[in-house]
């Protein structure tokens, strides 16, 4: 998936930290609530704006950056 189009950084929107579309939605936030067990329905009910695509975006973002992370030269 390339995320790419959905995950934006904006430096004046949320202290930069990566978002869903420019809004004020956090990776970190989705990562957050489906690490606490909250279903992909669920979290599209609570909030309606957030697409399936999102979610799959937030993952393959973090996926690529724990792979960068992991390629790291020590």
């Amino acid at each position: 998936m390339d995320y790419q189009k959905i995950i934006t950084i904006e430096p004046d929107k949320r202290s930069g930290k990566p978002c869903i579309r420019g809004t004020r939605m956090t990776v970190t936030d989705v990562l957050e609530y489906l690490a606490r067990g909250m279903t992909q329905e669920e979290l599209l009910t609570e909030f309606p704006d957030l697409t399936t695509d999102d979610i799959r975006a937030c993952l393959a973002f973090a996926a690529d950056r724990e792979r960068k992370l992991a390629t790291l030269p020590e």
